[in-house]
């Protein structure tokens, strides 16, 4: 099953259904006003949208529409939590390595893990708008898993049975603050803006087999003005999976349903399939080189991220954003 969200309704958007191929959608008002709502009640209103589903892939869905990508808000437009992993180990040794450091022995067993902005996420076709570039304005393509309503303390073969729809994200970072906020030992604040979600979450079933052992096991592709700049393979490399992360996340709270949780920079030992941030590339120039040549994001500047089947068809809808200076049409 498919969902998305459309820019109209109020705050949260209206919900539709979409179908498998992204060509068309329903509106499932008569079910759920909104996905909050949908994933609040999700054992009574999954079944209800998966009929809808099987009906507009088979053509007999009433008042179907053609849809167009661009009128999509967030499927989420905000949610109640947004935390945010670093599953991906190759990631956090380059970077550590840059700067001299080693990775703690503790980094294998136990999940980096920040809480984000969870208030509003931009839409998978909205500018990323920004007052500076000197803020060191950067993408990080990623994969998130939406849960329903998660028990303190639960294991992560009971996470995963809550892991109840996926997507990717582009989890935006103003890299040349960070190291001034995490000197203060308090972590992530202005360095951390609203992310932009893809146009359309979709169930674990819908991934067939590439939904395995709570990760996802494909190629995440980004393109930078227009160029390809990584192909990481999603599946591999990842030291912690969904499942692990949520349990660590809910080990002192329940999480609520409609939290988002996100994998951190998908990233691969190989080196070959490129990088899935500008932060990586910087960090692999300094240690070949001595210094970073690739600069951040500028004014103008656009990232696409994508994700494709098997047979090469796009599963989510692509992220494609411009930075553009805030407060200019």
């Amino acid at each position: 099953m498919k969902l998305a969200t459309l820019k109209e309704g109020g705050r949260d958007g209206t919900l539709v259904v979409v179908s498998r191929d992204l060509s068309r959608a329903v509106k499932a008002t008569g079910i759920a006003p909104t996905l909050q709502s949908a994933l609040d009640n999700w054992q009574q209103t999954a079944p209800r949208l998966n009929t809808l589903y099987d009906e507009l892939n088979a053509g007999s869905a009433a008042d179907s529409f053609a849809l167009d990508l661009n009128a999509l808000a967030a499927p989420l437009p905000r949610c109640y939590q947004f935390v945010d992993g670093s599953a991906y180990l190759p990631h956090v040794e380059r970077v550590r390595k840059a700067r001299g450091a080693e990775v703690p022995e503790s980094f294998f067993t136990d999940p980096l893990m920040y809480q984000a902005v969870s208030d509003g996420f931009m839409g998978p076709r909205d500018d990323i708008a920004m007052a500076s570039t000197e803020w060191g304005i950067d993408f990080e393509s990623e994969i998130g898993v939406i849960t329903d309503d998660v028990p303190m303390g639960a294991s992560p073969a009971e996470c995963a049975e809550h892991i109840q729809l996926v997507t990717i994200l582009n989890d935006v970072s103003l890299r040349n603050l960070i190291p001034g906020e995490l000197a203060k030992g308090f972590g992530f604040l202005q360095s951390k803006p609203r992310s932009a979600l893809a146009p359309v979450v979709v169930t674990p079933d819908e991934l067939g087999d590439a939904w395995q052992d709570c990760k996802l096991h494909l190629p995440l592709l980004t393109h930078l003005n227009g160029k390809l700049f990584g192909e990481p393979e999603a599946g591999e490399d990842m030291q912690f999976s969904f499942a692990e992360l949520l349990a660590h996340a809910a080990k002192t709270r329940p999480l609520a349903a409609g939290t988002l949780l996100g994998s951190g920079t998908i990233a691969n030992q190989d080196t070959g399939k490129g990088a899935s941030c500008l932060a990586e590339k910087r960090m692999l120039e300094i240690i070949a080189n001595g210094k970073p040549e690739t600069p951040f994001m500028q004014f103008g500047d656009t990232v696409r991220i994508d994700m494709k089947s098997k047979d090469g068809e796009s599963i989510f809808g692509a992220i494609e954003q411009k930075v553009v200076k805030y407060g200019e049409k």
